[in-house]
């Protein structure tokens, strides 16, 4: 098959979850056999200077588009242009990441091409949003109950939710994680920190993931770990300044940090924590069960469920003292830490391999590729007997 896959920054991966999948689920589908197209936007790389092969990255198929820079339309640009490059190329399925960009899902429909969109959680609800955006989001998942072939969700909770709300049924594809273990090196050595000596939260920095309520929480225990935050956000706000302005020797802020540097912070905590309240299951805190850590989240619904009986949780409701109470514990007690952490890297191991995610976007694919197929031949077909008839009814009539 031909895969043309729309809606996120770009390869290699260096911003979200989104990214990450792309290149994980498209590179394993071009070792498959698969032809692959990821659309990445101009202004977000220096690809001049990017370790490539042609206009090719691990076998996947780079196409390079502009688009604006604007937080609110940054993506509804790229994505609308892609679909029209992909309309001039032959593709077979055409799977689209964000419910944002549902509404552009039935342009290739109308060339036969069947299309899926991986929705992810409930984009409109996250605070960054307002006015045309947020109304754009929650209408967004209306459109693509009725605009795609089929949609995808990471989470039984979203899933749920769409069939409850929608009655439309989704395709559940987990996110994935890689079970692997770094060495401490030169990433603890450039923040300073010991490895098992700190708590570790990675996420953009925005009001719903809660990172507010983590700091507070860490200044109410008394410890001597410090606490690392690995991300940023792309748009400079109010809220990330007086996050980052409460930066100090203890409390550290380490941007975006990404391949190498990433998975070193993500080995070597001594606990990990989910505070964020929005959203599906997020693919940082998957990750860190995959990197064998502890985890302690916020008891939403998605994130429960995305632990299972691998991990700890908080009352989020009672937002930083219980999340304090609970911290307490995690540090006062390592051998519940160590614990956690075997379970943890052990249902990761089994329920969210890259490889068996791969899997399921490539039964997907094949069933609406085989769907499509069939709805073609069935159109033939009556064209077929329309015509046969017509030609007789004339034959009649003369």
């Amino acid at each position: 098959m031909r895969i043309a896959m729309l809606g996120v920054r770009g390869l290699p991966a260096t911003y979200s979850g989104f990214e990450t999948c792309v290149s994980e689920v498209a590179s394993r589908l071009v070792e498959k056999g698969h032809q692959v197209v990821v659309y990445c936007r101009k202004n977000n790389w220096d690809y001049k200077n990017w370790n490539h092969n042609g206009n090719r990255y691990k076998g996947i198929e780079i196409v390079i588009l502009p688009t604006v820079r604007n937080r609110s339309l940054e993506t509804i640009v790229h994505t609308f242009l892609s679909t029209l490059h992909l309309l001039l190329y032959p593709t077979d399925v055409a799977i689209y990441f964000g419910v944002g960009n549902a509404i552009f899902t039935f342009l290739p429909r109308l060339r036969g091409i069947p299309t899926a969109v991986n929705v992810d959680g409930h984009d409109w609800r996250r605070k960054k949003w307002n006015g045309f955006a947020k109304q754009w989001l929650h209408s967004s998942e209306k459109w693509a109950t009725r605009l795609a072939t089929a949609i995808i969700t990471d989470s039984p909770v979203i899933q749920r939710f769409y069939l409850e709300q929608y009655k439309c049924f989704s395709n559940y594809i987990a996110y994935g994680a890689d079970v692997v273990n770094v060495l401490p090196g030169k990433w603890l050595k450039k923040f300073d920190l010991e490895p098992r000596d700190y708590i570790l939260y990675v996420g953009r920095l925005e009001p719903e993931n809660n990172v507010h309520l983590l700091v507070e929480a860490y200044k109410k225990v008394r410890t001597d770990k410090k606490l690392v935050i690995v991300g940023d956000v792309s748009y400079p706000t109010t809220y990330s300044k007086k996050l980052k302005d409460q930066s100090n020797s203890r409390i550290i802020f380490t941007g975006f940090v990404y391949g190498r540097g990433y998975r070193e912070l993500c080995s070597n905590s001594y606990a990990y924590v989910q505070p964020t309240e929005v959203g599906g299951i997020h693919p940082a805190l998957i990750e860190a069960m995959g990197f064998g850590n502890c985890v302690l989240v916020n008891d939403t619904a998605a994130n429960l469920d995305a632990i299972g009986e691998a991990g700890l949780s908080y009352k989020g409701k009672l937002g930083a003292e219980d999340l304090a109470r609970q911290l307490d514990r995690v540090l006062g007690d390592a051998q519940i830490v160590k614990a956690y952490r075997k379970r943890a890297q052990e249902y990761a191991r089994k329920r969210y391999s890259w490889d068996a995610v791969t899997d399921e976007y490539e039964r997907l694919c094949f069933e609406l590729v085989s769907e499509a197929t069939e709805a073609a031949e069935t159109d033939q077909s009556r064209v077929a007997v329309g015509n046969k008839e017509y030609a007789g009814d004339k034959v009649k009539t003369n």
